[in-house]
């Protein structure tokens, strides 16, 4: 594997991270679609790759790509972090939506009327739908 522009190399023997690996694979695909190498080839190296543990296994498999393929190829985005939902957040959604529930069977079972409870159903899984969408989209907080 090649460092990046101004970079010092990595030491052969140190252990490569799955970035590593798919930047290789990043230069494998762009030596393949520019002719360098056949399919088969391609497929045999990646696989190669796949099994590489150290820089030096990764430098191998690259050593015979021209080194002018390592500017052309495009940065990865960086990888997204899931949000999480704080504690609190989800305890106070849970706390208000029990209360509601409550409040609701109450006033349903009170009215004796089976339109009330029909109701009470529908605007329970309608409210816990959109308890559970809050939680899931609520921004994290450290």
């Amino acid at each position: 594997m090649r460092p990046e522009p101004g970079a010092q190399p990595p030491a052969a023997g140190l252990r490569a991270a799955r970035a590593d690996r798919e930047r290789v694979i990043d230069l494998l695909k762009a030596a393949f679609l520019q002719g360098r190498l056949a399919r088969d080839e391609f497929d045999e190296r990646v696989g190669q790759v796949l099994v590489s543990r150290t820089y030096g296994e990764l430098a191998a498999v690259t050593a015979d790509i021209p080194a002018d393929l390592v500017g052309a190829l495009p940065r990865r985005p960086p990888a997204r972090v899931p949000r999480r939902v704080s504690m609190n957040t989800a305890v106070t959604g849970g706390a208000c939506m029990a209360a509601l529930v409550n409040v609701g069977a109450m006033a349903a079972i009170l009215s004796g009327s089976i339109v009330a409870v029909a109701l009470f159903v529908v605007f329970t899984i309608i409210g816990t739908t959109v308890a559970i969408w809050a939680m899931i989209v609520a921004p994290s907080r450290p």
